[in-house]
């Protein structure tokens, strides 16, 4: 699944749309950066609501493709100018990250349509 595919999935709003579409390899959540250091995967999603610049900095580091903000939070425009910067893709779901993950969840998993 594409970063695009994964936003129409999960019913996303695209906030900063200059990146480029890739496969999403799979997901984490946490909102803990450090933990996302220790255990992100190389190409995925991280499933937060730490909406900062911070937390495209730690993307950056563990080369997370797109950021899914959770629970409509305000992003600030530093973080989407940084996320521009990175070329991460940043999207935002009025969803809470247990559905989001779930969501993401079977479609990886079980086959299913996020």
């Amino acid at each position: 699944m594409k970063i695009s595919e994964a936003a129409t999935a999960l019913g996303a709003e695209i906030c900063q749309s200059e990146f480029d579409d890739v496969e999403v390899k799979g997901a984490y959540t946490s909102d803990l950066l450090s933990d996302v250091m220790a255990h992100a995967k190389d190409g995925g999603a991280l499933i937060t609501i730490q909406a900062h610049k911070n937390t495209v900095a730690v993307a950056s580091l563990v080369n997370i493709s797109v950021i899914v903000i959770c629970n409509s939070r305000p992003l600030p425009d530093d973080m989407l100018s940084a996320a521009k910067d990175e070329g991460i893709a940043v999207i935002r779901t009025k969803e809470n990250q247990f559905t989001v993950s779930g969501k993401l969840w079977d479609f990886f998993h079980a086959g299913g349509s996020a």
